[in-house]
């Protein structure tokens, strides 16, 4: 019997799978964060990459909407979207392509699979990470409400710009995002420092641990990845005056107040705020956001 006839069948090894690199320190200052964030990888969802595949399976039957559908439900694919439409455009060429909708009629489908090949995911970056994974689920989760309040705020106002105000919610939060991903347990410490003491303002302890305002970082980023200007201003919560931005910034604070339920201390103050911007009494104003949140 020849020697290879006499060994047993061993099975395939496992696949070595290499260790995530991860920032356990902050950078230098936000030129740092911007810099290092120009370059990184952004995941999506683990069901929008399986859901753009298997659209690219049948790409000649696909249209705009179909991919609207699966893109619109994750805010760090539809960034993505914006953010490479915009960097097709000539430099200094204004925008009015603002919602990922018109983005792809103009793109095309087959450029927009040419673009986008299999898309990498949360969930594998942050696989040995589940604690930073759950803390990002539940971040999106909040964007989408923080979207949903936006999107009746401005239905309600009869604001033409109803979409894209939606849209600046929903991506409202997405440099946190960021961080979860790249940066999970510098996040993990921001989280534990707000819950150890709830009073601290979320900008004072971004600062202590990451050395910037994640609000700055987004401001940045959607600069300079040449978002839609319209976009961009509205995302803008330092200057909270015009409608608009006020609009996004209590979608934020609301979805933000009542994740965890509708007891918390600073929801008195929401509604008060909330019904100002819809010229409506506070009574009807809450009884106007609890319907958006479970609606009939």
């Amino acid at each position: 019997m020849q020697q290879s006839d006499r060994m047993e069948e061993l099975p395939d090894p496992e696949p070595v799978v290499a260790p995530l690199a991860y920032l356990t320190e902050p950078l230098r200052d936000l030129s740092a964060w911007t810099r290092y964030f120009r370059e990184a990888e952004i995941p999506v969802l683990a069901a929008t990459s399986r859901s753009l595949e298997t659209l690219r399976a049948i790409e000649d039957d696909v249209d705009a909407s179909m991919l609207s559908a699966a893109i619109q439900a994750d805010p760090l694919m539809t960034l993505k979207v914006l953010a490479h439409v915009a960097s097709r455009r000539r430099a200094g060429v204004a925008t009015e392509t603002e919602t990922v909708t018109t983005s792809l009629v103009m793109m095309g489908i087959s450029p927009f699979f040419r673009a986008f090949g299999l898309q990498p995911t949360i969930e594998d970056r942050l696989r040995d990470q589940p604690e930073a994974l759950q803390g990002l689920r539940e971040l999106l989760r909040r964007s989408e409400r923080a979207g949903q309040f936006a999107l009746g705020f401005a239905v309600h106002r009869s604001d033409t710009d109803a979409d894209v105000i939606h849209q600046a919610a929903f991506l409202h939060d997405f440099a946190e995002m960021l961080i979860w991903c790249h940066a999970p347990t510098l996040q993990l410490k921001i989280r534990e420092a707000q819950r150890a003491d709830p009073t601290l303002r979320t900008a004072t302890i971004q600062r202590a641990v990451l050395g910037i305002e994640l609000d700055d970082l987004r401001q940045t980023l959607m600069k300079l990845w040449r978002l839609p200007e319209l976009l961009v201003r509205i995302s803008d919560g330092k200057h909270p005056d015009h409608p608009t931005v006020r609009n996004v910034v209590l979608a934020v604070r609301l979805a933000r107040h009542t994740m965890l339920g509708w007891d918390n201390a600073a929801l008195p103050d929401d509604i008060e705020d909330v019904a100002k911007l819809l010229n409506a009494a506070p009574r009807v104003a809450l009884a106007f956001v609890r319907k958006i949140d479970h609606p009939v």
